[in-house]
């Protein structure tokens, strides 16, 4: 019986899942996935791949030495976006409360459901279900906390299942590598082998004070994970919340440059909101309210992004083939919905390292300087 049951629920390499779904012949081959330029990284790669050390986010230049026979693919946001969201289905079907933390990742509470079911049984089932209906592998793992969860569904891939019981949390951490603590990454895991800790079993056994001198505020987080304390809410999933910003202008226009520029700042702030939030949008609705105050919209679902390039171009067309009225203009707005928990690396095959380089170091001044202090040339005609 667990006092608080948690299912962690992961597609296993996505993106190669739904290119192999789509093409059989990719099956049991190395596929990596990414941007085809030289300065292209690589987005998602398959266990076969792996095994010749090509990982995410590394350069395909490197991974066309490292595995020179693998299927390259540029990747298809669309068709990631349309299984996302088939998976996402068949879990809210099921599902009495669940989280959607990325595009291809899963939190269940299914705390008191031992009273009416065997909680991994009906976890087993479900993950059947998502893959009998999707034809995805997806793995899981059950414990009583995100933390243990997570971690668990990565000892369990690939296209796996894994429960650790109530109770059994630290001896099922103890001979890990600490690099499988989520958060934990090649700095914190080098300045950690450098004290001589690899196993979480010894990161427990350090005092929290000693690791709070050397790790800040983090030393205590690191602490507690190793001792698998994470009391973290799954928080219910909703693609119905949205963000949106519009301008009543003081004097009704026709200035079209002006109009342009201002959605162009209004599609920044609003990518800057999405990816400090680590979420990402999958429609885009542009509004117009004319002098007479008739009011227009049109929408548009897109592939998930927050990525600021990817987003304006959106934004731009659907305003040029929603403004058919040679009238003054009163109000434009820019809404983003269809809300998912996700990251900017998502679109790596959309975009060259310079281009991610460029939009983090854009949002490392707005937070330190306000979202203000700097934007494209093209916001501030």
């Amino acid at each position: 019986m667990y006092s608080r049951a948690i299912l962690h629920m992961d597609l296993d390499t996505f993106f190669v899942s739904v290119e192999r779904l789509q093409n059989s012949s990719f099956e049991g081959k190395p596929v990596i996935i990414g941007g085809m330029s030289n300065r292209g990284v690589v987005a998602s790669c398959s266990y076969e791949a792996r095994r010749f050390g090509v990982h995410s986010a590394m350069p395909m230049k490197m991974a066309k030495r490292l595995c020179p026979q693998a299927i390259f693919l540029r990747g298809d946001m669309d068709s990631y976006t349309k299984y996302s969201r088939l998976v996402t289905e068949v879990i809210a079907d099921s599902s009495p409360m669940y989280e959607k933390a990325s595009i291809d990742e899963f939190y269940l509470d299914l705390s008191g459901m031992d009273k009416y079911f065997g909680t991994y049984k009906w976890s087993v089932e479900l993950r059947q279900k998502v893959m009998r209906e999707t034809g995805l592998p997806i793995s899981i793992g059950l414990s009583v906390n995100k933390l243990v969860s997570k971690i668990s569904t990565g000892e369990a891939k690939p296209n796996g299942a894994l429960q650790v019981p109530q109770g059994m949390e630290k001896p099922f951490l103890a001979p890990l590598s600490v690099k499988k603590i989520p958060g934990i990454g090649k700095v914190t895991y080098k300045k950690l082998s450098f004290l001589g800790v690899r196993k979480i079993e010894t990161l427990r056994k350090i005092p929290p004070k000693l690791l709070v001198r050397e790790f800040g505020k983090n030393g205590a987080k690191l602490w507690e994970k190793a001792n698998a304390i994470d009391s973290t809410p799954v928080l219910p999933y909703s693609e119905s919340k949205s963000i949106s910003k519009e301008r009543t202008f003081n004097e009704d226009t026709l200035d079209l440059n002006m109009i342009k520029s201002l959605l162009i700042d209004m599609t920044e702030k609003l990518a800057f909101e999405l990816r400090n939030k680590s979420k990402l949008t999958s429609i885009i609705t542009v509004k117009i309210r004319y002098a007479d105050f008739n009011t227009y919209t049109k929408q548009r679902k897109i592939p998930y992004t927050a990525n600021d390039r990817v987003l304006l171009k959106y934004v731009k067309e659907l305003f040029d083939s929603l403004n058919q009225r040679r009238q003054l203009i009163r109000l434009v707005g820019v809404k983003f919905s269809g809300l998912t928990y996700g990251y900017f690396q998502l679109d790596l095959f959309e975009d060259n390292i310079r281009d991610i380089n460029l939009l983090q170091s854009l949002d490392k001044i707005r937070n330190r300087f306000g979202i203000n202090a700097i934007s494209r040339a093209a916001a501030m005609k």
